[in-house]
């Protein structure tokens, strides 16, 4: 497994990381594919307080708990709960990202964080709030580091701009390569990590149907589909291209890959073992498609 520094952090994350989302309530197996995951060289694990209403970070932490001197958990804010359950709303506050972290951290059994990131973020945000609860975060030892998940430019270029964050999360694939307009060379510039998550495209690169995806209507993504099975036997060979596509961009620390099962961590980290596909065989899978852009948050 190779790993990568996280842009200014010193955390060192391996080139595949464990997206947790994917992992159901009810699993309980969660122990042994996390213990797993550790063996093949993963150790970096993904979670957020909205996933299954905070009993996805009670079972990371669980299985967890045993090896947090070998792993870095990192997990979201800012999605909140109604009291009822019928929900969640949009709440960046200081106040309540002060709160959250607390109730993270005890169902994660940890006394810290190493990566907390905002789950999401608008231009409307109280941003120096956001900015503000983070570093205070950080100072009283509850956080090592932070970052965002968003796909919004005009959102990462605020952040950049006012903040100290390592990381942004945001999805990059085949199908998705929205990212290298703006916002990978400007976090690569300064030195910026950058979490990729939907490498395999919601398995549209690996083994689902075709269907219309982002601006690619189903008769591209069948082109698409078609191009990595004429590389080779089909789903190995198309769990390479995906990941290796994403993970070789200089820009890009670790693809996010959401696992559930044993098959998914082993066809995860043999994808970054395998042979690197050549510049040439990229360049004819990207020439498939007509580069996509973001057309809002600009």
């Amino acid at each position: 497994m190779t790993y990568k520094k996280l842009g200014k952090s010193l955390l060192q994350v391996s080139e595949i990381a464990f997206g947790c989302m994917s992992l159901k309530a009810g699993q309980n197996d969660i122990a042994y594919l996390i213990d797993e995951a550790i063996d093949k060289g993963i150790n970096f694990f993904d979670t957020a307080d909205l996933y299954d209403k905070g009993l996805n970070e009670e079972n990371v932490g669980k299985a967890l708990k045993a090896k947090r001197d070998k792993i870095l958990i990192a997990t979201k804010v800012g999605n909140e709960w109604r009291p009822d359950g019928s929900g969640w709303d949009w709440n960046p506050s200081k106040k309540y990202i002060l709160k959250a972290v607390d109730e993270s951290l005890q169902r994660l059994q940890t006394d810290y964080i190493d990566l907390y990131q905002l789950h999401g973020g608008t231009i409307q945000d109280p941003i120096d709030e956001i900015i503000e609860a983070f570093e205070i975060l950080q100072a009283m030892g509850k956080i090592r580091y932070y970052g965002i998940s968003s796909i919004r430019p005009n959102v990462i270029k605020k952040y950049v701009d006012r903040s100290n964050i390592v990381s942004v999360m945001m999805q990059y694939s085949l199908l998705d390569r929205r990212p290298e307009e703006i916002c990978l060379p400007l976090l690569k510039q300064h030195n910026i990590g950058v979490l990729a998550r939907g490498s395999l495209a919601g398995g549209l690169l690996i083994d689902k149907p075709a269907k219309h995806y982002l601006m690619y209507n189903q008769e591209e993504i069948s082109v698409v589909q078609k191009a990595i099975k004429e590389m080779g036997e089909p789903k190995q060979v198309a769990t390479k291209a995906a990941i290796q596509f994403v993970v070789n961009n200089n820009a890009i620390t670790a693809a996010v890959v959401g696992i559930r099962t044993i098959l998914q961590i082993e066809e995860a980290v043999a994808a970054i073992q395998l042979p690197k596909l050549n510049q040439h065989k990229i360049n004819a899978l990207i020439q498939e498609l007509k580069l996509n852009y973001y057309e809002d948050h600009r």
